[in-house]
């Protein structure tokens, strides 16, 4: 756009409703596109006015009017007819990731996974959420020691519930990172229906978004950390400017990330990487070194990004995928709810899991710069679309629609479970225009 910046005016539709809304400048994605991000601090009953300014010209059909009521993050104001609000989000019509996990349990037995579960993962593993939710109200317990994790499903349970009215279910969630369910679906007994954050291909548990996209999607414009969609306005410089070499930080998870660092002191101007910290083998820090930690958005000033599993998935993957850069994936047996929706060699290069061809393979992109490059461009738009703040809403809402749609029994309130309360809500006035039902259904 040059000089002038393009500006975004987002205001009650009502001059006589007055509400904080907070609108940073837009991102630009450096490809023609731009991201415009808002945080509502109020609700409106009229509607709102959203002006694209560019100088002073209204431009790209601006102004967009919303007429009906529009209400800030914290306002519970459930829409009561499920099929309403799938419409109105977009949600896909199929997740192909939800259909194949729900293909080992055409029926889900509370009876036995009463009996089963705490006996059979919150021993050994300890991180293990048994939740109830009746009425559209959350009610949990935990179930081992290991469960802090809690606090990132309870908000985002929380969050669907203030928009729609959810089904009534009850479920055991693995708020720990492996995934524990390994029978196969003709075991005796079978498998039992575990909801965790991550997948493998040994395992046959339900899959949700990982608790970190869910963060980063709940926190965007609240918290200081990266999220999805800053990424997506900082990934560097042009690809034409960019460092040709590979990067890799993190942490000392996995051995494989050791060889890394060896790799790198070898060939040095193929792959730069370093571990920030030492927690699995910490008698290598004197002989790899400790690498200083690196602003994420800097990673985008290289070409090449290395991805390695660390504990599971590694879990920085979707966040390189938004990048500008190539991504170089090593094969795992884990993945998470999206990767479904990509291909090797299409949105990324896949690299051996001994990454004994990973010296290769950043070779063959510096000699085939123009397929490199459509690779990654390929990856950051199959990312962008996949992993759009409604899309989780939406995921969540299917996962628990389909795991209700095949319980034998009624869900209920279990002894030793508390109610998850919603956010106490007085710095912002919500009044919600749907009526509530006159009782609710039992």
């Amino acid at each position: 756009p040059g000089r002038t910046q393009f500006k975004v005016v987002i205001k009650a539709l009502s001059p006589k409703e007055v509400t904080r809304i907070y609108t940073p400048r837009p991102l630009d994605r450096n490809d023609g596109t731009f991201l415009m991000r808002y945080r509502m601090y109020g609700s409106v009953t009229k509607g709102l006015k959203i002006e694209i300014l560019y100088g002073d010209q209204h431009v790209a059909q601006s102004p967009y009017i919303l007429k009906e009521p529009v209400y800030h993050e914290y306002c519970d104001c459930p829409e009561e007819d499920p099929e309403v609000w799938q419409d109105t989000m977009s949600c896909p019509s199929q997740e192909p990731q939800i259909t194949e996990d729900f293909i080992s349990f055409p029926t889900i037995d509370l009876q036995r996974m009463l009996k089963e579960i705490p006996a059979k993962f919150s021993q050994t593993r300890g991180a293990i959420v048994h939740y109830t939710i009746l009425n559209n109200h959350i009610y949990r317990r935990s179930l081992g020691k290991y469960t802090d994790f809690k606090m990132f499903s309870d908000e985002m349970f929380l969050s669907l519930a203030r928009k729609v009215r959810l089904p009534d279910v009850e479920f055991y969630l693995n708020v720990g990172d492996w995934p524990v369910e390994n029978r196969k679906a003709n075991d005796t007994p079978g498998p039992l229906p575990v909801i965790s954050w991550c997948g493998s291909v040994d395992s046959r548990d339900i899959i949700l978004p990982t608790y970190d996209v869910t963060h980063s999607t709940l926190e965007t414009l609240r918290g200081v950390t990266n999220d999805l969609l800053s990424i997506q306005g900082n990934t560097g410089p042009f690809w034409e400017n960019k460092t040709e070499r590979a990067l890799f930080r993190g942490r000392d998870s996995r051995e494989e990330r050791l060889h890394l660092v060896k790799l790198s002191k070898e060939n040095p101007e193929l792959l730069d990487a370093g571990i920030t910290g030492y927690f699995f083998f910490r008698e290598k820090e004197k002989e790899l070194g400790k690498a200083q930690l690196m602003g994420f958005f800097d990673f985008f000033k290289y070409k090449y990004q290395v991805n390695v599993d660390g504990t599971v998935a590694a879990y920085r993957f979707p966040y390189l995928l938004l990048g500008d850069s190539l991504v170089l994936k090593q094969d795992s047996q884990y993945y998470e709810h999206f990767y479904v929706g990509l291909k090797p060699w299409k949105h990324y290069v896949p690299v051996k899991r001994n990454l004994e061809d990973l010296l290769e393979k950043i070779k063959w992109a510096k000699e085939n710069d123009e397929e490199a490059r459509k690779i990654a461009k390929e990856g950051q738009l199959m990312a962008r679309e996949l992993l759009q703040p409604h899309r989780f809403y939406c995921y969540y809402y299917k996962v628990l629609q389909k795991y209700a749609e095949r319980q034998a029994s009624k869900p209920e309130i279990r002894d030793g479970m508390e109610l998850v309360p919603q956010p106490d809500d007085r710095d912002s006035v919500c009044s919600c225009h749907r009526k509530k039902p006159l009782r609710e259904d039992l």
